[in-house]
């Protein structure tokens, strides 16, 4: 599971690999793999205390990717997060209206987290940081992936926003390595 996106909700999307080339991967395709999705993405404390969850767990935690992928697509476009479809719209304000992870001072002075129910405050935490994207003017700096065979959606922080590749070390390094061959081969 890649993470660096920019945004958790763009992380969350990416669980969908190579999203539509004939390439597709799920990461999420069963209890133990969005277990470890929220072992890796939530504060520590919580994510250590993940239960195991089932296969109806699996299928809504895809059913909210998909939501926020619709979301985050529409606030990149002219009409906004609004031109979201309602279905994809209501997903996402169910899981953001969850309760998500909770701080607490320890004796030592550290943060604990806690969540009675760590894969609902996940996706609750997943849900917000979708809201809080596709309202934000960083939907605007939202790219997707010019690797032919990732598709992935990132936040172009650069400063011209003229960043073409999710990672620089795969995507980009591939699509170099393949104008090279290009240029060598004429």
């Amino acid at each position: 599971m890649a993470l660096g996106a920019g945004w958790l909700c763009l992380d969350f999307i990416r669980t969908l690999r190579h999203r539509g080339t004939d390439a597709v991967s799920e990461e999420l395709a069963d209890p133990a793999d969005l277990a470890a999705w929220v072992r890796q993405c939530v504060p520590s404390a919580v994510g250590s205390a993940v239960p195991s969850a089932d296969a109806a767990r699996v299928g809504e935690a895809r059913r909210l990717r998909e939501a926020v992928h619709q979301l985050v697509q529409a606030a990149r476009g002219p009409g906004g997060a609004g031109a979201c479809g309602r279905e994809a719209l209501e997903c996402v304000n169910r899981a953001a209206a969850r309760p998500v992870p909770t701080p607490s001072l320890d004796p030592s002075g550290g943060i604990r987290w806690r969540a009675d129910d760590p894969v609902d405050a996940a996706l609750s935490l997943v849900a917000r940081d979708a809201l809080d994207l596709a309202t934000s003017a960083s939907a605007t700096r939202v790219r997707q992936c010019a690797g032919p065979l990732c598709g992935a959606l990132f936040l172009d922080g650069s400063r011209p926003g003229t960043r073409r590749w999710c990672a620089m070390g795969v995507c980009g390094n591939a699509a170099k390595k393949q104008a090279l061959r290009t240029r060598s081969a004429r």
